[in-house]
Order: structure tokens, then C-alpha cells, then sequence
């Protein structure tokens, strides 16, 4: 019998009978049964009165019961893919935090992933569970970047809509000119015609100098975009009231002073200049600490230029550096000095704010913190394509270790039964890859700063001296394989060549020992074997 046909049956029954009736419940998975009265009376005042039955339908319709019965087995299916799911967010957030490259680095190739909402509200909660105050701190940290990176990677997309959109109409400008142009043309006479072509004749140089001043307009003359406005805000929150007790805007300065870079105090200048008078106050901040430090390098570079003789003053370079006082206020003051002298055609003096303008930079170099970042700052102030070249090639070509042989290392890796390093094989000083992701990591966090010369803003010389790398590198190790192309040669070269063969044979030599292959070798290759490839049993 169908449900439907024994649902209308039992309501029949129940609206029908007038003795004892019976109401079906199911309690603990028992079907029970209980005696139920009416009367026609009690029939009669239904109107004013209603006495619910609860049956089998109510049951079946009602949410506490499970037909199919396989409620239990959902949810523990659900709890595995949770399971699954975290285990599989722990190995990502391993891969980040362990991974030898810049954390945004491998957002950004990992960008799907790491930015997608499930994931990040996971690493959130465990940010909040997490006890341990360095571990609390570190995934802080590591949650803020890939919210940064996010909200860069969309910035770049808004950047370069609005970009395309601004071609798109500039054609359609173009275009229209050109079109009223040609019909403005087919009315004019031949006199006409003549006179114009004068005009655009005479009109010609100016119009290539006019466009040249419109093309080189300096830093501070070019509009802000509203992605560069929107780039600022976080920043924005941090440095501009309401502040922390005991926090001004003279302290603020002082602290942030690093990240007020030029297109910064743009910003800040365009809220200045709008009414925003907490800007204003950053702003005059800003110049009081930017005075301080000028005042403290002008005095550092007043002691440097008394030692007299330019070896000695080169000395004191180099203890600056170490002391952390060859800062940046200091290298502007050589540059100005040096500008200034060029310009009042003292070359002598200019050449020797330059040289310690040079010696300042590279002893500031040898402090990075990587040796990635100290290439980049080199090849950076490099102009010349030719010498940027040498200098990739001289940080990407293999060299030989150097080799001190009786040393504490050597003799530790003797005993262990390792090579010692005169067998290691020679590495770069710079690998390559390496520095490709740390020209990626600078884009990353600096891509959106200009300059006033000539040569562009960072974003595009970072990525021209990205190329040169790239160029250098294939020239020295040969055209880079994809992971595909190297399983397809790990599956075509199965066989082992001979010369490796003689290498390993030699190296076991060294060591003592006699290759299974060699001439004398033991007959039996593996223990409990004899040379048939059968096994010993009890000596025999």
C-alpha cells in the first residue's frame, strides 16, 4: 500500500470514529499504541474546541524523523571533508611560513589558494584559538600580508580597467577628431587647402616641444589616481587620529618615518589641502623630523669632510655604516652637495661627494639582509646595460668554494662518512631564481613608487633589470625546463651513464670502499644473497 493511500485511511478512521480509537506514536524506534475517547458530543463542539491527534503522519512530516535514515551518516561524512579539508589548509600554511622565498611571493603564485575566503577565515580562527604568543603573532603577521596582497592584486585589476578605459576613449577622441577633419576637408577649396598646410608646416616644432614638456612632467605635477588613493588607506588608519594615549603627531612621525615615502606625502599634502587639518598637523610634523634628521646628517657629514685626506674620510664612511648613521638623510646630503657642486663647476669637490656617495651606498649594501636585495640595490644605481650585464654575470656564475682543508667542518663531516667541501660542487653567489623573487617581492611592496629622472618609475626598472637576469642566466645555465619537460627526461634517460658509473666508483675508492660492480668486489652483492640471487639460510 502507497503512503498516500494509508495516510488518507488513518485520517478517515481517526474523523469517523466515535468509540475508542487508537493513535500510533513512535517513541525510541517503538511503534506504540494508545487508547483514545471521543464522543459525539465532544464531535459536535469541534468549532470551539480542537484536540490535535499526533500519528504516524505527523511523524513522518515533521522534522525529528528521518525516512531515509542516513542523517547520522552525513554529518559524519561532512565532519571528514572538514577533517580532510584542514588538514590539507595545515600543509599550505606550512609551505608558507617554512618556504625559503618572501611570504608574498608565494601568495601571489599561490593567489587562489591562499586569498580564497574559507581559508582565510580558517587561518583567522586559528589566529584567535593559537596560544603560544610568538606562534599568535607570526600568523598575524602572515594573515595581514595576504590581505594586503589582496587588496593590491585588486587595486592593479581596478588600475588596469580604468587604464584600458582611458585608451579606449582617448581613440574614440582620436578618431572623432580625424573624422571631422576629413569632412571639415572636403569643403575646403584649393587655396584652402594651401593655407593650411602652411600653418601645420610652421605649427610642427612647436606642436614636438609642447608635447615633450606635457611628457616630461616631474613626480609631484602628475595626478593621483583614486588606486593610489585606495593603496594608502590602511596605512592612513595607522598614522592619523584617533591615536593611542601618549601618541602625537610629532611621535608619529618619528615612528612611520620610514614609510612616508613621496607618493605618501602626496596623499597627506591632497587631505592637507582639502581641509583635513589632522593631515596638516602630519604634515608639518613630518618637515620638523625631516629638519631633525637633515640637521644630524649635516653635522655627521661636517665631521666626515675634516678628516682632510679622502682615504681617511672613505674610513669614516665605513664606520658610519656599521654604526647604522649612513642613513638615508645623509646619502641625499652627499647627492646635493654633489649636485651643487657640479653646478657651480667645481668638479673636484663633485667627484668627492660622489666616491663617498658610492662608498656610503655599498657599505649600506653589505647590511641588507639578503644577498638578493644587495644585487638589486647595485644594479638599481647602475644606468649602463653593458655594466649591469657584467655584474649579473659576475653574481650568477658558479664559483669554486674556497678550500681550507684541516678545518673543525671537514673533519666533522670525515667522521660522518661525508666529502669534505673541496668535493662540494661550485654555487653562485647569487642563485638566479633567488633573485627573481626577490625583484618580485620588491614590485610587491614598492611596485607604486616613481622618480623624477629619467629613468622611470621602480616598477618598470625593476622589471627591465628582471629581463636582463633572465637573459644573463639562460646564457650561463641554458633555457630553463618546466616541470613536465623534466619528468618527460627523467622518463626517457632511465639508463645510468658509464661516467657516472667511473665517478662513483672512484669516489667509493676514496673512501675505502669497492663499488659492487668493480673488479674484486664481494661475489655476494647483497647481504643474505649469494651470486646465483639466492638466499642464504644458516651460513651455508
Amino acid at each position: 500500500m502507497r503512503l498516500s493511500s494509508f495516510s488518507l485511511a488513518l485520517s478517515v478512521v481517526l474523523s469517523s470514529a466515535v468509540g475508542t480509537s487508537l493513535a500510533f506514536t513512535f517513541i525510541g524506534g517503538k511503534k506504540t499504541a494508545h487508547h483514545v475517547t471521543t464522543s459525539s458530543a465532544s464531535s459536535s463542539s469541534a468549532s470551539t474546541r480542537t484536540t490535535r491527534l499526533f500519528g504516524i503522519l505527523d511523524e513522518i512530516e515533521g522534522d525529528s524523523y528521518d525516512l531515509l535514515g542516513n542523517s547520522g551518516a552525513n554529518d559524519a561524512k561532512e565532519k571528514n571533508q572538514q577533517r580532510d579539508l584542514s588538514d590539507a589548509y595545515e600543509i599550505f600554511l606550512g609551505e608558507l611560513v617554512f618556504s625559503p622565498n618572501d611570504p608574498r611571493v608565494d601568495i601571489v603564485e599561490n593567489f587562489d589558494l591562499a586569498c580564497d575566503p574559507q581559508f582565510t577565515d580558517w587561518l583567522n580562527k586559528k589566529v584567535e584559538s593559537s596560544t603560544d604568543p610568538e606562534e599568535k603573532a607570526a600568523l598575524r603577521d602572515l594573515y595581514g600580508m595576504i590581505l594586503d596582497v589582496k587588496k593590491k592584486v585588486e587595486i592593479n585589476a581596478m588600475a588596469e580597467e580604468r587604464a584600458a578605459k582611458e585608451k579606449e576613449e582617448a581613440e574614440a577622441k582620436r578618431i572623432a577628431a580625424i573624422d571631422a577633419e576629413v569632412e571639415a576637408g572636403k569643403a575646403m577649396s584649393n587655396t584652402d587647402v594651401l593655407r593650411k598646410a602652411q600653418a601645420i608646416d610652421s605649427a610642427g616644432v612647436e606642436t614636438e616641444i609642447q608635447a615633450q614638456a606635457e611628457e616630461k612632467k616631474t613626480f609631484f605635477d602628475t595626478e593621483l589616481t583614486p588606486e593610489i588613493r585606495l593603496s594608502y588607506e590602511d596605512l592612513l588608519k595607522e598614522v592619523l587620529p584617533p591615536y593611542k594615549p601618549g601618541d602625537t603627531a610629532d611621535s608619529i612621525a618619528f615612528a612611520y618615518y620610514d614609510k612616508f615615502d613621496a607618493q605618501f606625502v602626496k596623499v597627506l599634502t591632497e587631505r592637507s589641502n582639502n581641509g583635513d587639518s589632522d593631515a596638516q598637523d602630519l604634515v608639518e610634523a613630518l618637515a620638523v623630523e625631516q629638519s631633525k634628521r637633515i640637521a644630524a646628517a649635516t653635522e655627521t657629514l661636517k665631521s666626515v669632510l675634516a678628516m682632510g685626506e679622502p682615504m681617511r674620510m672613505e674610513g669614516a664612511i665605513v664606520k658610519l655604516a656599521r654604526e647604522g648613521k649612513a642613513d638615508e638623510p645623509f646619502l641625499l646630503l652627499l647627492e646635493a652637495n654633489a649636485n651643487q657642486a657640479e653646478a657651480a663647476g667645481a668638479q673636484g669637490p663633485a667627484q668627492l661627494m660622489r666616491k663617498l656617495g658610492q662608498r656610503a651606498m655599498a657599505e649600506k649594501d653589505k647590511q641588507s639582509s639578503s644577498k638578493e636585495i644587495k644585487l638589486l640595490r647595485q644594479l638599481l644605481r647602475e644606468d649602463d646595460s653593458t655594466a649591469r650585464e657584467l655584474i649579473l654575470e659576475e653574481a650568477f656564475t658558479p664559483k669554486e668554494a674556497l678550500i681550507v682543508p684541516g678545518t673543525a667542518e671537514n673533519a666533522r663531516k670525515a667522521v660522518d662518512g661525508e666529502l669534505p667541501n673541496e668535493e662540494e660542487k661550485p654555487q653562485p653567489e647569487v642563485p638566479p631564481p633567488d633573485f627573481i623573487n626577490a625583484c618580485k617581492a620588491v614590485l610587491l611592496n614598492f611596485g607604486n613608487l616613481s622618480s623624477d629622472d629619467e629613468r622611470g618609475d621602480l616598477a618598470s626598472r625593476i622589471k627591465q633589470i628582471a629581463g636582463e637576469a633572465e637573459v644573463v642566466a639562460t646564457k650561463i645555465y641554458g633555457k630553463g625546463m618546466t616541470a613536465r619537460e623534466q619528468q618527460d627526461r627523467a622518463w626517457s634517460e632511465q639508463t645510468t651513464s658509464i661516467f657516472d658509473l667511473e665517478r662513483l666508483e672512484i669516489e667509493a675508492e676514496r673512501m675505502g670502499e669497492t663499488a659492487p660492480w668493480a673488479e674484486g668486489a664481494s661475489e655476494d652483492l647483497l647481504p643474505g644473497f649469494d651470486a646465483d640471487g639466492k638466499m642464504t639460510v644458516g651460513g651455508s
